[in-house]
């Protein structure tokens, strides 16, 4: 069976868990906002969840089973059809008109009834369902609970009597996600006191716009960049993994009006030469106004590099207006990419990428100090000096069976704070490249508008 950490890494990517700064229903602030509402649109993942939720209890014991309204009526009707428990509706308040019920569903009194609820804080809306339930001669002896907020609620519950079986708890939760980069130390600290009663302060996190980055961008190429995007209102970096010198110009004339960059891995090319390869692509790079981006991702000595670089067949120095390299090299290393940009492999999205921690924070060094760096790949957020490049990004898959691991355009946007989304098979692979260019775009640009607060043009 699956780990449990594996399962939540996949709800995660729906969005059911936000850090940051939220005001509560009760008016207190919270360094994290619970929804799982999501998971309703993923019936995979819906039942995944109800067989979890059912292997965590004594089915035997039980006659009914209800979701308390409203975001757990979805995980309540899954449990029902993996179990063949009947289930039960509760009203947020009864009809006015017809039977005028509370409780819809058969049932008889003294039957007992199995509740479910997403998220429990306090436990008092528990408590104010659970009377309201057993007024109808219905007996409520266990609760079970997807996501525990450590907040009192289970402890009260357990005090009056009811059994509470929680799936996560949000001490879990972070600890999950910390292990995976997606929480900094400084965040579970956060989160920590403020499950302990402390109070928290937070610090004011503005997302700076392209405009503002271009005002401190300081290498020539990362203004480029930053310029085109404003332009072309695009934040879209295309990869072009195909394997004629033909498939790629046609590729980059199709998608050229709607990027800012044309990844490429030249090396693939298998016809490649310099006349009829490069002078066309470069022509279409200036005739749709986007950057070549040569994915060559170096990882050796300096003087290796710089071969690799500017000799060979491929002499990517006379045409990439960026590269990406691995820092593995240490600082120097980067020194021979001279009047053309650096994207430093912070980390990688494939499963069981060995770029830890450790290696991140001592790339990043490395990343921050050197001066042809203008930014990073990674998998988490990194300091507005550099700008951050998210590759991965699918609209509709989770991974291709190879290791590779896909983020929505909205949260690498919204949760990695990334700059550039990166899309290669959603792109090439499409059976109408443009439109799926156009359409990836267009996410990418309208969660940048989101967070940014801008309006559309």
């Amino acid at each position: 069976m699956e780990s449990k950490k594996k399962f939540f890494l996949e709800c995660y990517e729906l969005g059911i868990i936000k850090f940051g700064r939220f005001t509560l229903k009760s008016g207190i602030e919270s360094p994290f906002y619970v929804d799982l509402r999501p998971l309703a649109s993923d019936p995979k993942i819906l039942k995944r969840l109800a067989n979890y939720l059912l292997d965590m209890l004594p089915l035997d014991n039980f006659d009914l089973i209800c979701g308390v309204p409203y975001a757990a009526l979805p995980m309540a009707t899954a449990m029902s059809l993996e179990s063949y428990l009947p289930l039960i509706i509760k009203r947020k308040e009864a009809k006015e008109h017809g039977t005028k019920k509370l409780i819809e569903g058969i049932y008889k009194k003294g039957q007992n009834c199995l509740l479910v609820e997403d998220v429990i804080t306090s436990g008092k809306s528990l408590l104010e369902t659970i009377p309201e339930i057993e007024d109808e001669g219905i007996t409520v002896s266990d609760i079970v609970v997807v996501l525990d907020r450590e907040q009192g609620g289970k402890e009260l519950l357990e005090a009056k009597g009811y059994r509470v079986h929680t799936l996560f708890t949000i001490s879990e939760v972070c600890k999950m996600l910390q292990e995976e980069e997606h929480l900094c130390d400084e965040d579970v600290l956060r989160i920590n006191d403020f499950l302990r009663g402390n109070q928290i302060t937070f610090k004011e996190d503005v997302r700076l716009t392209y405009e503002q980055k271009l005002e401190v961008a300081e290498h020539s190429v990362a203004k480029k960049l930053l310029e085109t995007a404003i332009a072309k209102n695009s934040n879209l970096i295309a990869s072009a993994d195909v394997l004629t010198t033909q498939e790629l110009l046609d590729l980059a004339d199709k998608i050229g009006p709607h990027i800012v960059a044309l990844k490429t891995h030249i090396d693939i090319i298998t016809d490649f030469d310099p006349d009829t390869t490069i002078l066309p692509l470069k022509d279409l790079a200036v005739k749709h106004n986007f950057l070549l981006m040569e994915d060559r991702k170096f990882a050796d000595i300096g003087y290796t590099q710089e071969l690799q670089f500017s000799y060979g067949m491929y002499k990517i120095s006379n045409w990439a207006d960026f590269v990406t390299s691995h820092v593995i090299g240490g600082y120097e290393s980067l020194d021979c990419f001279l009047n053309v940009g650096v994207v430093a492999i912070l980390g990688m999205s494939s499963k069981g990428t060995l770029t830890d921690r450790n290696y991140h924070e001592q790339a990043l060094k490395v990343a921050q100090d050197h001066p042809n760096v203008i930014g990073g790949v990674s998998q988490k957020q990194l300091p507005e000096n550099l700008l951050l490049f998210t590759p991965g990004i699918s609209l509709s898959d989770s991974g291709d069976g190879k290791g590779q691991q896909y983020h929505s355009p909205e949260h690498a946007i919204k949760n990695l704070r990334t700059d550039f989304i990166i899309v290669g098979r959603g792109i090439y692979k499409s059976d109408d490249a443009e439109s799926a260019a156009l359409q990836y775009k267009l996410a990418g640009w309208n969660a940048y508008l989101a967070e940014t607060g801008k309006s559309a043009r």
